[in-house]
């Protein structure tokens, strides 16, 4: 079969719907991690919050974000993923607005003498609500406008199209911080769920499940969901991943913007920094995939784990950040490794009908890590990087998680994990 023919199979087997959504996430993600590599330093220097204080509201937003799909995926298999989507870039349009409006000017005598700590958790709560929506609406859209034969390349490019938004976000934000003001990041990222909003309802077209079965009811996907969580073996995998995020959302969100801004270089453009791991994703994810596809699926997931872990010990060795950039690539590649396995091992789990609630399962380690990880890295930062005369201790304790994290798996692998999956 030629390269033409092989296109032409690649473009027959996706419903339009699946672009529409694709290309939506694209732009939501665009928007979540523009606003997310500046949300620390945005707390601390622009509000004045101490370390602890920002990571605490950080641990908020992420971890409900990445927590709700559990309940949220439940109510976008039962009214539609048209509905979920144009709910959730509505309330993301106005959340992140508000977020914003905090730190701007203009606003400035409304927020005057009020708790801006507990209004930002209001206000990073109702965003949540609305972004939680997300993930598992494209991941369903996936599923069910993706024919056998290219579902698998169908979570491929979904994955792809999240790192080119996770790529641009921190470019934009980069540069509407330097030549606009750090709160601005937000109204770009409220510009962007509009955008969107404006896109689902025009283009978006409601595709339904081959099988033509008809929704559970909502109570009865309650109570799928406690099935779900009492599945003892399941959820100890889980847990053991939440340690690979933690590394990740409060290593890289939370307490290198601090570190870089505080013992490398004031003016950094820390942005473009987080953006490394996006970029090398991008370039890379072909090659690796192809070099790592004959290992089982728990073997990828445990080589990624050790390979990531790496990313710290090159940190805590010096102060460029061009090995810190470095270290970021490496972990990319631990990530290349592990992060698509993962994925479609979840999906081959989801029963019909129940593909977003199931797919809402897959972020839980990521929701865990954020409940967590943000109080944890402000707390972290205050006590080691503050405080003390070598700062890099932080990068070390990041590493001892990762080795524990590489150990627990491997154990997992060998006494509990399942029978092996075939990868498509």
């Amino acid at each position: 079969m030629g390269i033409t023919d092989r296109l032409h199979e690649l473009r027959s087997g996706f419903h339009r719907t699946f672009w529409v959504a694709n290309g939506m996430e694209l732009f939501e993600r665009l928007a979540y991690y523009g606003q997310g590599t500046i949300l620390s330093i945005f707390l601390r220097d622009h509000l004045h919050f101490n370390e602890l204080e920002a990571g605490k509201i950080s641990s908020v937003f992420g971890g409900l974000i990445y927590f709700l799909p559990i309940f949220a995926g439940t109510l976008a298999d039962k009214f539609g993923f048209r509905r979920a989507f144009s709910f959730a870039f509505f309330v993301l349009a106005i959340g992140y607005f508000l977020i914003g409006s905090t730190g701007m000017n203009a606003f400035s005598g409304i927020y005057s003498g009020l708790p801006v700590f507990w209004i930002l958790i209001i206000y990073v709560v109702f965003t949540a609500i609305g972004g939680s929506f997300i993930k598992p609406s494209v991941l369903g859209t996936v599923a069910v406008t993706s024919k056998p034969h290219t579902k698998s390349v169908g979570y491929a490019v979904y994955y792809w199209l999240v790192n080119i938004g996770a790529l641009l976000g921190p470019v934009i934000a980069n540069m509407v911080r330097k030549n606009i003001g750090i709160e601005f990041v937000y109204l770009v990222s409220a510009v962007s769920c509009t955008a969107m909003l404006i896109v689902n309802i025009l283009f978006y077209k409601e595709v339904k499940d081959e099988a033509g079965e008809v929704m559970e009811s909502v109570v009865t996907k309650l109570k799928n969901m406690v099935v779900v969580l009492t599945n003892t073996r399941f959820m100890i995998f889980l847990l053991i991943f939440s340690l690979y995020w933690i590394m990740f959302w409060s290593g890289f969100y939370i307490v290198l913007p601090f570190f870089i801004t505080d013992h490398i270089d004031r003016n950094a453009n820390f942005e473009l920094v987080l953006s490394v791991g996006a970029a090398g994703i991008i370039l890379l994810q072909l090659p690796v995939n192809l070099l790592t596809k004959r290992l089982s699926s728990k073997s990828a997931i445990l080589a990624g784990f050790a390979i990531s872990s790496l990313c710290f010990v090159i940190a805590a060795l010096t102060g460029s950040i061009w090995i810190i950039c470095l270290g970021i690539l490496v972990w990319s590649i631990g990530e290349m490794i592990q992060a698509p396995r993962y994925y479609e091992y979840i999906s081959t789990l989801a029963p019909k009908g129940q593909q977003a609630l199931f797919q809402g399962y897959a972020f839980l380690p990521i929701a865990i890590a954020w409940l967590v990880g943000g109080w944890f890295g402000g707390e972290l930062y205050t006590t080691y990087g503050k405080n003390v005369a070598d700062p890099a201790t932080i990068w070390w304790i990041f590493f001892g998680i990762g080795a524990v994290a590489t150990l627990l798996m491997a154990l997992y692998n060998k006494f509990i994990a399942p029978h092996e999956v075939a990868s498509p």
